[in-house]
């Protein structure tokens, strides 16, 4: 009876590939982290991985959501969610992964101001408009 159970460990040596996703706020739930590792946008160490593979500290991972891709290192684990300030603690981000992820966001920022929406619809003359005007395009 000299072994602590594994609940009062505070630093577990291993974790779930999933838990540990959640617990570094990477994903509202564990089932949302789940469904992504098995969709394949999570790789471990360059590999496609499922849930349940266990994480160690130092692991590279590679996390993709949407047009992000996410590349950073395992610094810590911890088996219970924990506040946001806290959970940056668990991962480093790569420099490259850093610098790429806000050139995107800068991008995306440009073109969304680029698409001219209008501030209303379109009403019959406008739609008539449209129409002469893709008739001659094709």
């Amino acid at each position: 009876m000299s072994s602590k159970p594994a609940a009062s460990q505070p630093h577990p040596e291993k974790q779930r590939l999933d838990k540990w996703l959640w617990a570094a706020r990477f994903f509202k739930t564990r089932s949302l982290a789940s469904e992504a590792v098995q969709g394949g946008k999570v790789h471990l160490n360059g590999h496609r991985v499922k849930p349940a593979t266990t994480v160690h500290i130092g692991d590279q991972l590679s996390i993709t959501r949407g047009q992000v891709e996410i590349e950073l290192s395992i610094l810590g684990l911890c088996k219970q969610r924990r506040p946001a300030n806290e959970a940056v603690l668990l991962y480093e981000e790569s420099a490259d992964s850093a610098e790429r992820r806000q050139q995107q966001a800068t991008e995306r920022r440009l073109l969304a101001g680029s698409d001219p929406s209008p501030n209303r619809r379109p009403n019959k003359k406008d739609r008539r408009h449209i129409i002469r005007f893709q008739r001659k395009q094709g």
